[in-house]
């Protein structure tokens, strides 16, 4: 059996290392603490920078910015290989399915649309013509080429600019859809972590700063959608955040909202680490 002495001995050495244990787990609390506060610090700092600067030349942001931060992650997707089964239930319409990807269809009877092309108008005809019409959202109309382009969206956030996962409707003189090509993104996953997002006004900084934004502009909207990064192999797709900037209702422009960088159009993304 062990002396009291020696029951002594082992009582003080637990105690030390449980001191030494709470003083390291302190070390570590204090630390995250410090990050936190000094990452909330850098943000806010960033931010009414950023609010000065655009005061200063007299750039407004006319619509409402997210104040909650905002986690998200890749999305990955590949093309649909479309299959003759497909066509056996579209309305009105002759289709044909182009290297295995594109399907074109021309309607029998031309589709009357209304004098002013309106979003609401154009998302109706797309769930009663187009397949898996759900998945499409209006993105604008070309009067001068009478075209309305539709791209996809996933969780109610569009895929900006991304011709995989796009519907173009072809117009008459007389207003009316009389055929259209589609592309379309199957298997949509999210990959990697979540990981918290640069703010909105973070990203108009980062158009700013890179000469995007002239004096006296006007920001008329802000959303947040995804941007195709990267082409991984023949079909599969890598999605990426993205802060979608309108200016003037009429530029749009596009900030990645993981590290604030400007998307440059045309240009093929790198993937992020």
């Amino acid at each position: 059996m062990k002396t009291r002495e020696a029951i002594k001995v082992d009582w003080n050495n637990t105690k030390s290392i449980f001191i030494m244990v709470f003083f390291i787990l302190n070390i570590f609390l204090l630390y995250q603490f410090l990050e936190k506060i000094n990452d909330y610090t850098y943000e806010n700092i960033t931010e009414s920078t950023t609010e000065e600067l655009l005061k200063e030349d007299e750039i407004t942001i006319a619509v409402p910015l997210p104040k909650q931060k905002v986690k998200d992650q890749f999305l990955i997707a590949k093309s649909k290989n479309f299959e003759k089964k497909d066509l056996q239930y579209l309305k009105n319409q002759k289709a044909k399915i182009i290297d295995d990807k594109n399907l074109v269809g021309t309607f029998k009877t031309p589709v009357s649309m209304n004098d002013k092309i309106q979003a609401a108008d154009v998302e109706i005809f797309l769930k009663e013509y187009i397949l898996n019409g759900n998945d499409y959202r209006f993105w604008s109309y070309d009067e001068i080429n009478q075209t309305i382009i539709c791209y996809q969206v996933a969780d109610k956030k569009m895929f900006y600019n991304n011709s995989k996962g796009k519907v173009t409707l072809y117009l008459n003189k007389k207003g009316e859809i009389v055929s259209y090509e589609q592309m379309y993104l199957e298997g949509i996953e999210k990959f990697n972590k979540p990981k918290e997002l640069e703010s909105a006004l973070n990203a108009i900084g980062a158009l700013y700063n890179h000469g995007d934004i002239d004096p006296k502009s006007k920001v008329t909207n802000v959303q947040l959608g995804f941007y195709n990064s990267l082409q991984t192999t023949s079909v599969s797709h890598l999605l990426v955040p993205t802060w979608w900037v309108v200016l003037d209702d009429e530029t749009d422009l596009f900030v990645n909202a993981f590290d604030g960088e400007v998307i440059e159009l045309n240009t093929e993304e790198k993937i992020l680490e």
